[in-house]
């Protein structure tokens, strides 16, 4: 991971990012000057699942792959996130430990905020850290929504306890 200095370049990209969207210029000039603009080669580790990390990240350019470790060590692909969307956001509101991988997908260029700097920036700016924060957990919320949908379609699909019960009976005999 290389620190990108000059963020002037990045204005519109960050501009983009959904979570930022709603600000002025001068706010996201600002948001930009709390941040650090990060580029990673393809396939190197933004977050790795167990640490504990309390940063809001967001993919200016390029695109990650979150993934999951089973106990097994085999990894279980989530999904991949693209430009202008971000991840991590729990980070923002709990000190816990991160639940995923995130790795690069080629050349990635990720904005990294962390907690504290953010807390400041919604303490100094209540109207524009309203906004961040209602679609922060519009987010969440969409996330969460997306794995109960997920859970259920899951549940359908696992056998009938009413079948399994046959089966038994049917050895029984």
């Amino acid at each position: 991971m290389n620190t990108i200095q000059d963020k002037q370049i990045y204005l519109d990209d960050i501009g983009k990012i959904i979570t930022f969207r709603c600000l002025s210029k001068r706010e996201i000039l600002e948001i930009m000057s709390l941040g650090e603009l990060e580029l990673y080669e393809d396939r190197e580790a933004i977050i790795d699942q167990g640490e504990s990390t309390q940063s809001f990240f967001a993919v200016v350019r390029g695109n990650v792959e979150v993934n999951v470790q089973e106990s097994s060590g085999k990894d279980v692909y989530i999904c991949t996130i693209g430009s202008s969307e971000v991840f991590g956001e729990a980070g923002i509101f709990m000190e816990v430990k991160r639940t995923a991988n995130v790795v690069s997908l080629g050349d990635t260029i990720i904005f990294r905020l962390p907690r504290q700097r953010m807390i400041n920036f919604i303490k100094e700016h209540p109207v524009a850290g309203n906004k961040i924060l209602m679609i922060i957990i519009y987010s969440l919320l969409k996330k969460l929504k997306e794995a109960n949908q997920e859970l259920a379609f899951e549940r359908q699909s696992d056998a009938d306890q009413g079948d399994i019960d046959a089966i038994v009976k049917e050895f029984q005999k």
